[in-house]
């Protein structure tokens, strides 16, 4: 093995989470200083590999789908929100977080028919991304959702200010192309989607 593939190999130290790597810090303990709805703030005491004692602050919430739903006639389902985070209207694709003990395909329908009033015939797995980890401990796991009828009833959360609509995977993949799918949870729906398809 060559020693790029040794390095690769190593990140992780085999089992996902560093535990043996000299890059690992050491969590001496820690609690959660903020809640609010859908996530909480929490502080890690931790100590560095140099022996430096600090501390270090993420958000933590439960795990999220996001879907790529396609109509019976090749369109995608879309929908623009409110983000009061960037100030704007946001064009992007159904998401939201698991609830209770869900899986992630049950959470999968029921975001689905909750943001957009859907359901789909078939759901295909695309993947699973951390989506920020150097500021959230998050795990999205990425649906194609494929013959989506509007036969449910949106029921939106009180926080959730959404607009239902419908466009192109074409024009959503050069929309991603070009940086105007600012979305990046939606941007990396279409592009993974478009890699393996086109």
């Amino acid at each position: 093995m060559t020693e790029e593939g040794d390095a690769r190999d190593g990140i992780d130290g085999g089992d996902g989470n560093g535990t043996g790597d000299p890059l690992a810090w050491e969590t001496r303990g820690g609690e959660i200083e903020y809640s609010c709805p859908g996530f909480d703030v929490r502080r890690d005491d931790v100590t560095l590999p140099d022996g430096t004692e600090t501390v270090f602050h993420y958000l933590t919430e439960p795990p999220s789908v996001v879907l790529l739903p396609f109509t019976p006639d090749g369109d995608v389902v879309v929908i623009e929100e409110w983000r009061q985070a960037v100030g704007r209207v946001n064009l992007g694709l159904p998401t939201g977080g698991l609830e209770g003990e869900e899986t992630p395909i049950e959470g999968a329908r029921r975001e689905l028919a909750e943001e957009t009033g859907h359901e789909a015939a078939a759901f295909e797995e695309l993947g699973t991304y951390e989506p920020a980890n150097g500021l959230l401990d998050s795990t999205f796991h990425y649906f194609v959702a494929r013959g989506c009828e509007p036969t449910a009833e949106q029921a939106l959360d009180h926080n959730e200010s959404i607009r239902v609509g419908s466009a192109s995977f074409t024009d959503l993949r050069d929309r991603a192309v070009a940086g105007e799918l600012r979305d990046g949870r939606s941007a990396l729906a279409v592009l993974q989607y478009a890699l393996r398809t086109e």
